[in-house]
Order: C-alpha cells, then sequence, then structure tokens
C-alpha cells in the first residue's frame, strides 16, 4: 500500500535540498513553511487570503482543539479541512509544547494538566495524541513528545528524550488511519550524543517524516545549528525533515543550508499584530511618525492585495486606532513575504546558488538601510 505522504528529492545544493512532499491533500513544494492555525485558524485571516499568499500547507493545534470544539465535533462536522474551508495539507502538531508551559505533571503514563480554558484537569497519553489527531483528520500527525525547557540538567533532557522515543513507540502502535502519516519528535536538548542518539533510534522505528523538536526556544544559534547538524546525519535521505517552531528568515536560511525540508511559527502574523513588517531589507516598526504620512506600500515592489491597495500612512491609521482589519492586512503582507522567501529559496536551490542568496539576504536584511 502506498503510504499517505511521501517525500523526494529532486536536487541537493551543498545539503540544501529542493524537493516534494506529496500528501493526500496535493504536492507540497520544500523547502515550505506553515503558517500556524492553532486553533484551526491563521490569526486574523481566512483561507482564501492563505491561498492567495501562496500557503500549501497549515499547521493546527491538537491541545487547543481538543478542548475548544472537541476533536470528535470537528470529525462530526467532516474533519479538519472541511471544518476549516482549507483544501490543502494541513499538520497537527501533538500539544506537547503547549502543555508544558502549563507546568503538568508528567509520568511515563502520560501528561495531567489543567486546561487554560475553564481549569479542569485533562490527561493525556499518547495513545491519546493520536487517537484525536486521527479525528482531526490531518495528512500528517505528530507524536507526543516531552518537552523541557533550556538550559537543563544532562540528566533530565536524556530521561526526556528516552520517555520521547518510548512514547513514540507507543503511539505507532496505536496508530490506525491509513490516509495520516504519523512523524517521530526528536529531542535532547543541545546535547550532540543525545541529540544524535534520538534521531538514529527514531530513524529506526520507522516513521515517515522527522519532527525535529526542543530547538527555537531562545538557545544560542550556533548550539541549534550544531543540534540540526548533528540530527540531519542521523535521519534517511528519502523522508522529509520538520524543525519545529523555527521561522524567522535568518534561522530558517541557517535550517535549509542544513538540509531542512519544513518549518512553521506564529512570528509573521504575531509581529504583524505589533506592527512590525517584514521586507527583504530588514524589518521595521509601521507604528514609528515617520510613517504617518507616507503614500508608499508597505514594500516596495511587493504585488500582495495589502502593498497593492494600501498605504503606510492608512495602515498605521488602522494601527492606532486599533481597526482590526489591521491585523489582517499586515499579517497578509507579512506571510506574503515569508512565502516569497521561500519560493527564492527553492529557485535558488535549484540553480545551485543557495549559499550566495543566504549570505545575500542576511547582508540585505541586517544592513542599516532597512526602510
Amino acid at each position: 500500500m502506498t503510504p499517505p505522504v511521501t517525500y523526494r528529492t529532486e536536487t541537493t545544493d551543498g545539503r540544501a535540498r529542493l524537493g516534494v512532499l506529496t500528501t493526500p491533500h496535493g504536492e507540497v513544494a520544500t523547502p515550505n513553511f506553515m503558517p500556524v492555525g492553532t486553533r484551526a485558524a491563521v490569526r486574523a485571516l481566512d483561507s482564501r487570503d492563505l491561498v492567495e499568499v501562496g500557503a500549501q500547507m497549515v499547521l493546527a493545534n491538537t491541545y487547543h482543539l481538543m478542548l475548544r470544539p472537541g476533536a470528535n465535533t470537528v470529525a462530526d462536522l467532516g474533519g479538519l479541512h472541511r471544518f476549516m474551508g482549507w483544501e490543502g495539507a494541513i499538520l497537527t502538531d501533538s500539544g506537547g509544547y503547549q502543555v508544558f508551559s502549563l507546568d503538568p505533571h508528567v509520568d511515563e503514563e502520560g501528561i495531567a494538566f489543567h486546561s487554560t480554558y475553564d481549569g479542569a484537569r485533562v490527561h493525556l497519553t499518547p495513545e491519546d495524541a493520536v487517537r484525536i489527531q486521527e479525528e482531526l483528520g490531518a495528512d500528517v500527525a505528530m507524536i507526543l513528545d516531552v518537552c523541557i525547557g533550556l538550559p537543563a540538567h544532562r540528566t533530565a533532557v536524556e530521561e526526556a528524550m528516552e520517555r520521547t522515543l518510548r512514547w513514540a513507540e507507543r503511539a505507532l502502535e496505536e496508530q490506525s488511519r491509513p490516509d495520516q502519516a504519523l512523524f517521530g519528535i526528536i529531542q535532547g536538548g543541545v546535547d550532540d550524543e543525545l541529540r544524535g542518539r534520538s534521531a538514529a533510534a527514531t530513524a529506526a522505528l520507522g516513521f515517515p517524516g522527522f519532527g525535529i523538536g526542543g530547538l527555537s526556544v531562545g538557545e544560542p544559534i550556533e548550539d541549534r545549528n550544531r543540534a540540526l547538524e548533528v540530527v540531519v546525519a542521523e535521519l534517511p535521505a528519502d523522508k522529509p525533515r520538520y524543525t519545529m517552531g523555527l521561522g524567522d528568515p535568518e534561522g530558517v536560511l541557517d535550517a535549509v543550508g542544513r538540509g531542512i525540508d519544513l518549518f512553521d511559527c506564529v512570528w509573521p502574523t504575531r509581529l504583524a499584530r505589533h506592527g512590525r513588517v517584514l521586507t527583504p531589507i530588514g524589518d521595521y516598526n509601521l507604528k514609528r511618525s515617520e510613517h504617518r504620512l507616507s503614500d508608499l506600500p508597505l514594500q516596495a515592489g511587493c504585488n500582495c492585495r495589502t502593498c497593492s491597495t494600501y498605504s503606510r500612512a492608512y495602515l498605521r491609521h488602522l494601527l492606532t486606532t486599533r481597526e482590526l482589519s489591521a491585523h489582517r492586512l499586515i499579517s497578509i503582507h507579512n506571510l506574503a513575504y515569508t512565502m516569497q522567501l521561500m519560493r527564492d529559496i527553492r529557485s535558488t536551490i535549484g540553480e545551485g546558488r543557495f549559499a550566495e542568496f543566504q549570505a545575500a539576504t542576511v547582508a540585505r536584511r541586517l544592513s542599516p538601510n532597512a526602510e
């Protein structure tokens, strides 16, 4: 039987690779960025907005959806794709990262925590995480992993990593939905030996793809990059690699250059809600007074709906008067910028000049001549 999700590499440029992820809801060109739709909605945007900016795959959060409206409700309404009106691919994370911000009780059986909605006591096991995601019906589900804050003692990091491996085995045994892929998650902090051991053991379990968890949480850039190198060296070349929670341009470029295929982050839309605008020559704060009378678009040469229609002065006005449309319009631009960056990344890998593009992009964004 053909697996529901497959990956193929089209070409490589150094360790960067151009590929295609095939899912039950279409092909996803990689490297690619997944906008985060935590509660089955990317904040302030709808599915048509996502199509227009070029999104091919989005992420939704199991923890939030299992509590509101409930996985069974989503299933009764036709599954996550129909529920949110999105025809492209969807990945659901297991909720482990969100749960571990709630000071949960963790033991070998699973995680116990209090709901952020009503305070009710909730218990989540590795098997529960699989069953819930099968009800939600995403194309890709993630195992429940044990997240740990950094810095942490090596013993604690190792215990979390080993427990994640045991939970991965239980998740595989529970999986039953033939049209959904279940990805493993690699832990190990920024310890080279633990990361390598986690990656090798997770790969040996035969998952069709791999999430790299426990990074992008404030660790030094050089530690994150080294951890990615250690992990990629242990993973099979014919399966996708996903660095969870990474989404800033410089970080994405670093990770692509080390062989990573998928990314997600709330970063573009969260910054938009605070008036921060992303551009190829640096980011800027639209709330600053110099934009009050500017008739320029957010970014010269950008053809997104926002830049094609509205001036900085108008969008700044929406921000300062707290009009909700400001969040949507700036988010459209920030995601359009991010998706264009991914298209440029794919193009330059195909042309064999990714390293040159990375260096030029970082130099432009970090120059003092930002808009």
